[in-house]
């Protein structure tokens, strides 16, 4: 039975039925009462002031929230880490035919291991499943700094991105537990701005390890970087309650996902535009595989309220997948940069990052919306920005551009990024608080992890196959890909309108104003 006697008969008073608020209020005060006939308005209660940044730094939560983000972070480091020094590693140890896989492996390892989340924390809880996480993710970095042959760091990579994977899913689903409701807002803000500063520090850690020689010793301060993390977990994070009986392993769901993930990643690095097309459309049938099964087993991957008819869910995590989707365009913005503006490849890398730059930066104020109405505008404003910034980026594009026309590029895509920053934590939240089941409120929060890892790796295959349209003109590749992702970014806006239809509830004038944090999307 859960301990919060969710599984109890009878009403439960926590969760009276919207409708009856205004009245439960008016009980709460007798004030009131003369008003009952429902002539005279009654006064909202006024929203409480958003918690401030301190408070989830402060010493009683300062240990749960770096270890949670650093989990996080490690994860999205590593994605373009390895992918930095992969050329000099090359030269070393050799091993160029399986140079894609380092990739690929890499991002269905960690798929397969987001979507396990669940299941460590019902056999391990809290504590275990993070000590697991991060000592998987060090014996692979471990085991990719004393790689002798490309097999070798291929195998540490898949290790690697499972703890990766646990991880960044753990980061999500452990908030529920380790931080007061009231801070979710600011835990998601913090795990989403870790993708962005993941997506900007990895390229550059590991330019800078290479420009050195020393790509192993970069896979060493990875390991280092977890041992460090883990031998905190135990003081810092609640153990949390485990499971009375194992959950079952969803493998043909897992089979479903892995082989989409494996499918979309190829295709991003076949030559043909063809084949990328064929890859594409072969992964995403397998999705629409995944779901029907989900639909009808009891064995699944995302929670079952995400299929059930009237339920937000579904509209929450698509519109995340197409936020995370829209990422995938930084793999390519240095190319466009150093073939149209001739910049030198550090300048391109870094602006490449402009994206991730305006992502994290915008956390720290969308997080602080607490109104209901505020925060539904800014699930639907995210996908705006994200889609116009790639617009408008797709229209300045010009051959050998000036200098003083990249630095108007650098802003334009800092509010493409901007975009995601103000929907992203908002919309986790949403997720995280779509059950009122614990079990299914920790599956539901580690799918956020899921649908963004899959959504980035689709998203860069996409995009792959974009650039081959504009052919031998990198200006038409430029326009393809930029364009072509404000189209599908653009569909964001209506899977966010959906998400907020569905989850209205009928609310009476007294509540039409309260905080979104003890209301939205029960």
């Amino acid at each position: 039975m859960n301990a919060d006697n969710s599984e109890l008969p009878g009403p439960r008073p926590d969760l009276e039925p919207l409708d009856n608020i205004g009245d439960a209020n008016r009980r709460r005060n007798p004030a009131h009462d003369d008003h009952a006939d429902g002539d005279d308005h009654v006064p909202p209660d006024p929203a409480p002031a958003p918690p401030r940044w301190r408070e989830l730094f402060g010493p009683e939560h300062r240990g749960a929230a770096v270890v949670l983000a650093a989990g996080v972070l490690v994860g999205a480091v590593n994605i373009y880490l390895a992918s930095s020094m992969l050329p000099t590693a090359v030269a070393e140890i050799g091993g160029e035919s399986f140079y894609a896989w380092n990739m690929t492996l890499y991002l269905v390892a960690m798929v397969i291991a987001t979507m396990l989340v669940s299941r460590f924390l019902a056999r391990r809880g809290n504590a275990g499943a993070y000590l697991i996480g991060f000592a998987l993710f060090m014996v692979g970095s471990l085991a990719c700094a004393v790689s002798p042959t490309m097999p070798v760091l291929l195998a540490g990579r898949c290790l690697q991105g499972l703890g990766a994977g646990l991880l960044s899913g753990l980061g999500f689903a452990v908030i529920r537990s380790a931080l007061p409701r009231r801070l979710w807002t600011r835990g998601n803000a913090l795990m989403s701005a870790m993708y962005g500063v993941g997506n900007f520090a990895g390229p550059a850690l590991g330019g800078l390890f290479a420009q050195f020689g020393s790509w192993r010793l970069a896979f060493v301060l990875m390991a280092g970087i977890a041992a460090v993390c883990g031998a905190a977990v135990p003081r810092v994070l609640p153990r949390g309650e485990r499971g009375h009986a194992a959950a079952p392993v969803p493998v043909v769901s897992l089979a479903l996902v892995m082989a989409a993930t494996a499918a979309v990643s190829v295709s991003g690095i076949l030559p043909d535009t063809m084949a990328r097309a064929a890859g594409v459309a072969m992964a995403l049938l397998l999705v629409v595989g995944f779901v029907a099964h989900e639909r009808r087993s009891a064995r699944r991957v995302f929670p079952g309220a995400t299929y059930r008819a009237g339920s937000a869910l579904k509209w929450v995590y698509l519109t995340l997948g197409l936020l995370s989707f829209g990422v995938a365009v930084e793999s390519f913005v240095p190319l466009f940069g150093q073939r149209l503006a001739g910049l030198p490849p550090l300048a391109a890398g870094f602006f490449g990052a402009a994206v991730s730059l305006g992502w994290s930066l915008t956390q720290i104020a969308g997080s602080s919306a607490v109104r209901e109405h505020t925060v539904r505008r800014l699930r639907t404003t995210g996908p705006v920005l994200l889609a116009l910034g790639f617009l408008v980026q797709g229209l300045l594009q010009r051959e050998h551009a000036s200098i003083w026309w990249v630095v108007i590029w650098v802003p334009v895509l800092c509010v493409a990024g901007s975009g995601i920053g103000l929907a992203y934590p908002h919309l986790s939240v949403a997720a995280m608080s779509a059950a009122t089941d614990p079990e299914e409120g920790r599956q539901a929060a580690a799918a956020i992890a899921t649908v963004t890892t899959m959504s980035t790796a689709f998203g860069t295959a996409v995009a792959g196959a974009l650039v081959s349209l504009g052919g031998p003109s990198m200006l038409g590749s430029a326009r393809w890909v930029l364009f072509g992702f404000a189209v599908l970014c653009a569909i964001g806006i209506f899977t966010a309108r959906a998400a907020d239809r569905t989850s209205r509830p009928r609310r009476s004038v007294a509540v039409e104003d309260r905080p979104v944090v003890t209301q939205i999307f029960q």
